[in-house]
């Protein structure tokens, strides 16, 4: 097993580390719930399109320090701070926010674990990974109406792909809390475990999705995304190519020949 590699990220807000293919990158800020404010939002940005881009990294998985996931925007520095002008803060929210596409672009898969609360900003940031691992005590909340804003980060899209149009609307509207256990039934999060058991939980997950096909994950995470906007025969036609170019890969011939020797493959990716 190699030792963790750190990777400077140029603030001690956003630390990462690669372990085993996994990019584990962390918002630390813990005594204030790890906010995205001015500061953070670039900076986890270009750690992500930097992970995005290494072949290296098979699996992201983010997560916040201390007992909060991510409180969304800082509202405190947005009340009290000196703000630049409107369209100069549009520029920068459209610029940032891209973040979520990039996690949900990656040719790889990304986890989310929540050990406490994924409020606004930060619960647009935890729906843009394909799983959620909730501790037993996290809860989501859009957040947003209390603050007098209608949303940012690509919640709204997200929220409606996942629960549907009227449960996210209830979700955007009201901002109540949906603890951990509600979450699991809607769809919000995959699993939830206990918090003592969180990082352990989505480590393991994450090392056996970094060890599995890269190509063949790459393909299948483009059609889950394209079967979001496609009509069915499209998403045959596209399957069916990608299933054959697939199919002429290194890791589909060790992938048969793991079969018939009765062990696990080792796939490298070609």
């Amino acid at each position: 097993m190699s030792e963790p590699q750190h990777v400077e990220t140029g603030s001690e807000k956003v630390l990462c580390r690669i372990e085993e293919g996994v990019a584990v990158v962390t918002l630390n800020d813990p005594e204030n719930r790890n906010p995205l404010g001015y500061d953070t939002r670039p900076v986890l940005r270009a750690t992500i399109d930097r992970i995005a881009r290494d072949d290296e990294v098979r699996c992201l998985l983010l997560t916040g320090a201390g007992d909060a996931f991510c409180a969304g925007g800082n509202a405190k520095a947005m009340a009290t701070d000196e703000q630049p002008p409107l369209e100069t803060r549009i520029r920068q929210i459209r610029f940032e926010s891209e973040v979520v596409a990039l996690i949900q672009e990656m040719a790889k898969p990304s986890i989310a674990a929540l050990p406490g609360p994924a409020a606004g900003a930060g619960f647009s940031l935890a729906l843009s990974c394909d799983l959620r691992i909730a501790s037993e005590s996290a809860f989501l909340l859009t957040a947003f109406g209390r603050l007098g804003l209608p949303g940012d980060f690509g919640g709204t899209w997200l929220l409606t792909q996942l629960v549907g149009p009227a449960r996210a609307r209830e979700l955007y509207f009201t901002s109540r809390r949906v603890p951990a256990e509600e979450c699991e039934r809607l769809g919000l999060v995959n699993r939830v475990v206990p918090a003592d058991a969180l990082q352990r939980e989505a480590m393991g997950l994450a090392r056996q999705l970094a060890a599995g096909p890269p190509v063949a994950f790459r393909w299948m995470k483009d059609n889950l995304n394209r079967a979001l906007h496609s009509d069915l025969r499209t998403c045959l036609r596209e399957e069916a190519e990608r299933q054959c170019w697939a199919a002429e890969t290194e890791d589909f011939r060790e992938a048969t020949q793991a079969f018939v020797e009765k062990r696990e493959p080792e796939f490298r990716g070609r």
